[in-house]
């Protein structure tokens, strides 16, 4: 019996999101997540992709450790354990690999220890995958436990890209430069924007629009990143759900001298109080779409933000590239916003971008053009799949160490 089954461990702070699939044909065969860890009202929802029936478990689940043993109950249940030995190995999303984690990696302790010490750059994600990752080891110590790594994709980033221009030895004394996040979603959806164009990677370039509740832009030259709109932290780039994206940093002193604003409220400000719910109350593109029809002008005036701030990161990014072969929209608001995207790219026409009304209304969950077929530039819908790219990366890992 071959070991082609890789289960994917997504560990937030109080959460855990996983899925198994088996790689000899990518198919899905159970998806989960458990929310409210360490609260007594946790809950885990569990669906195995044969029935397609979600089972409910409510109760409280102490830690990180509870919760992986409750996941591996239920995948018992569907024959499906961690005991399996058609599982191949555990693939772990960590948020942050900082400059010298360039590829997917095996865990061991040296890989921990560095993943520890990059803490102080990802405080909220980091902790919280380690976590993970020493759980899923005390359960299954033989199975080879994989780290791939959200930095990974961008670390291809000339110097020039992920330079910040300040004194280099402070710079580089605190690890302070441009890392860049949604690796593994950009690292897909850019492969997938070539395949839907009947290329190879290496020959098309592609700006990558993964618009969620977080935003992150990448341009995509032949298969490497050269640039992307996220920096130190997942805070710079584009306006997002909560996010502030870029701002002038004097903002902060200013916060700090005439506001009277600790670090800590500053950071929650800009973090979890800025973006779309400071400009007008609501994060949820559409509620957001509702207001605007309404007539709105708060909402209005967020939405107009919103896609200024897209279109200034399209341009300079086209101007990166210099040849640009496709824009690709991907995540929740990407790929159902179809306003967005319209508006997104509205006047831009002299660069070759256009959106034909028509498929840009269709809904589905294929990649697809939404530019007419004589437009220069492919304008694509491509629904991101970070969870395969994770598993495909891992077993691609595995499979060469066998």
């Amino acid at each position: 019996m071959s070991s082609s089954r890789v289960l994917v461990l997504n560990s937030g702070s109080s959460s855990v999101k996983y899925q198994l699939l088996d790689m000899a044909d990518s198919s899905r065969l159970a998806v989960g997540l458990v929310e409210r860890i360490g609260e007594e009202t946790s809950r885990l929802t569990h669906t195995p992709l044969t029935t397609g029936e979600a089972r409910e478990r409510t109760g409280p689940i102490a830690d990180h450790e509870a919760a992986l043993k409750a996941v591996a109950e239920e995948l018992s249940k569907d024959g499906l354990g961690l005991d399996s030995p058609q599982l191949a190995a555990i693939g772990h999303r960590v948020v942050h690999g900082g400059k010298h984690f360039t590829e997917p990696t095996v865990i061991d302790d040296t890989v921990l220890a560095e993943i520890e010490r990059l803490i102080p750059v990802a405080p909220l994600h980091n902790p919280a995958n380690l976590t993970g990752i020493r759980t899923a080891q005390a359960l299954r110590p033989d199975l080879p436990q994989v780290a791939v790594f959200d930095t990974a994709f961008h670390t291809t980033m000339p110097e020039s890209a992920a330079r910040y221009a300040i004194d280099v030895r402070t710079a580089d004394e605190h690890r302070i430069r441009r890392y860049g996040f949604h690796g593994t979603s950009h690292a897909y959806v850019s492969r997938a924007t070539a395949e839907l164009l009947g290329k190879a990677p290496e020959e098309v370039n592609v700006i990558v629009l993964h618009l969620g509740n977080g935003a992150s832009a990448s341009a995509v030259r032949g298969g490497r990143c050269v640039e992307t709109s996220m920096g130190l932290t997942p805070l710079e780039g584009l306006v997002m759900g909560t996010r502030s994206g870029d701002m002038d940093p004097a903002v902060i002193f200013h916060l700090m001298r005439v506001g009277k604003m600790s670090t800590d409220e500053i950071d929650t400000l800009l973090n979890k109080k800025s973006g779309l719910i400071g400009l007008c109350g609501d994060n949820d593109m559409r509620e957001i779409r509702r207001r605007v029809d309404e007539g709105d002008e708060q909402a209005q005036l967020a939405f107009d933000i919103y896609i200024h701030r897209l279109k200034k990161y399209i341009g300079a990014y086209y101007a990166v590239l210099g040849r640009v072969d496709a824009i690709a929209f991907t995540a929740g608001v990407g790929e159902n916003a179809s306003h967005v995207r319209e508006a997104a790219v509205a006047g831009l026409e002299e660069l070759g971008l256009t959106v034909d009304g028509a498929l840009n209304a269709v809904r589905g969950d294929e990649p697809r053009l939404i530019s007419p077929a004589h437009a220069r530039v492919a304008v694509a819908v491509v629904p991101t799949d970070e969870e395969l790219e994770i598993a495909t990366q891992t077993y691609a890992l595995v499979g060469k160490n066998d």
